[in-house]
């Protein structure tokens, strides 16, 4: 088939590279001439395991091209796929304006039957919405608007666009709905499961998935805070529930909570779209989920100021991680720069390594090209994005490095014995202290 991927960072490039190994001809579009430029020769812009190589195969094999031209695709493509940003307003609410801009640059190029599938994360009620703007930009055209979301995890975007877990298709029309199957016959001929339904429970499940996970996250959090003051150890709790089979293991991990560019605005906007509907227990629950997550990161910083005698002023905080998560460049809403810039904004001295995220523009804080420069005489040393790197470190090499032999592992996932036995203090958030 011909499909055309509208918006091309880190959804739309993963997704044009995953429908031309899917063996379909694929144009992906993009306002922005450099980007396409970078990707017409194959490279990434992001940092996204995987993902070069296979624009790298697909650009070679000619499946997979970029312009600049909504031209190129508008009567060409037998699909063409909105994955442009949906940004967090002031408001909270999800701002469409990309959306809208595709449906009024692609909607009066269109001239014969084709359907248009959304991929971005939109409040439901938005396809419609879309689907009256098409009927007015390109009447008798028959354009049809369908709701396919993402379910891609940053640092695993490859493997989610290949071997997706679900495919949602929301459709009104069983014509627009055997087109998306068509687009996703190697994958449904995989077994994988397919959701077919109308399009508002289409346009909610992706946010639906991200508040679940959200919940689960601030679950175990603030089961954290019940541990550190009750003396119990929440890894070992996490551990028991999970066993759980109606609760599961993933995402019980405490720590510094969620992060990133998705998450936190995609929960945002459910919260105020079910405001406008009315729907006030549910916007009241996310908010809680997202207090309680707001608040994993001041107690990660209270924990530091409190290890260094209640004044964090003039001393020196290494901060391990500046990546809302391992596995990619992405600092977005980082629980850790967050922690970095409020212990800044208390006048410590902060540096942070990360092996792919920049930090070069976080007020307050100065990056360091290495571990050891990031730990040279720290007071206390704050491990906030679990890289693997940072759980290969030698602890009785870097106590050379510091002033004082503090850990605080706000991810849980250190090896404290192994610290302790090297001569460290070791604080994990909900877990018994360990000292060196």
């Amino acid at each position: 088939m011909k499909v055309a991927v509208i918006g091309t960072n880190y959804l739309g490039a993963a997704h044009a590279a995953g429908m031309a190994d899917f063996g379909h001809e694929v144009i992906g579009v993009e306002i922005d001439p450099r980007r396409v430029e970078l990707l017409n020769a194959g490279r990434s812009t992001i940092f996204e395991e995987g993902l070069e190589p296979l624009l790298t195969k697909h650009t070679a094999s000619g499946r997979l091209r970029f312009t600049t031209d909504y031209a190129e695709i508008a009567d060409w493509a037998d699909v063409h796929f909105v994955c442009v940003g949906t940004p967090q307003s002031d408001s909270g609410a999800a701002d469409l304006s990309q959306v809208r801009a595709v449906v009024d640059t692609l909607g009066p190029l269109l001239t014969r039957p084709t359907v248009v599938a959304g991929k971005s994360t939109v409040p439901v009620g938005t396809a419609p919405a879309l689907q009256a703007r098409f009927d007015e930009l390109a009447p008798g055209a028959g354009v049809e608007v369908v709701w396919n979301p993402e379910f891609l995890r940053e640092a695993h975007a490859v493997t989610d666009t290949l071997r997706p877990d679900r495919i949602v298709l929301g459709a009104r029309t069983p014509a627009a709905l055997a087109t998306m199957r068509d687009v996703y016959a190697l994958p449904l001929s995989e077994g994988v499961p397919v959701v077919e339904c109308d399009i508002a429970t289409a346009e909610l499940i992706k946010v639906a998935a991200n508040a679940f996970l959200a919940t689960k996250i601030s679950f175990i959090n603030a089961m954290a805070q019940m541990c550190q003051a009750a003396g119990g150890d929440v890894t070992l709790l996490a551990d028991a529930i999970g066993y759980d089979r109606r609760i599961g293991r993933e995402f019980l991990n405490a720590g510094l909570g969620f992060g990133g560019g998705c998450l936190p605005k995609d929960i945002a906007a459910l919260s105020a779209r079910a405001t406008e509907l009315g729907v006030h227990v549910l916007a009241d629950f996310i908010g809680a989920v997202q207090s309680i997550n707001d608040d994993q990161r001041r107690e990660i910083a209270d924990l530091a100021e409190a290890s260094l005698g209640g004044d964090a002023r003039g001393q020196r905080v290494a901060v391990l991680g500046a990546a809302f998560k391992p596995g990619t460049d992405d600092t977005r809403n980082s629980p850790a720069l967050t922690v970095a810039e409020l212990l800044a904004a208390r006048g410590a001295h902060v540096t942070v390594f990360d092996p792919e995220a920049s930090v070069e523009s976080v007020p307050g804080v100065t990056a360091s090209a290495s571990v050891e420069e990031c730990l040279s005489d720290a007071d206390v040393v704050l491990h906030l994005t679990e890289w693997p790197l940072f759980r290969q470190l030698d602890p009785a090499a870097l106590i050379e490095l510091v002033r004082r032999p503090v850990l605080i592992d706000g991810r849980l996932k250190l090896d404290a014995a192994k610290w302790r036995s090297a001569g460290w203090s070791v604080i994990q958030p909900g877990r018994p202290a360990l000292e060196g």
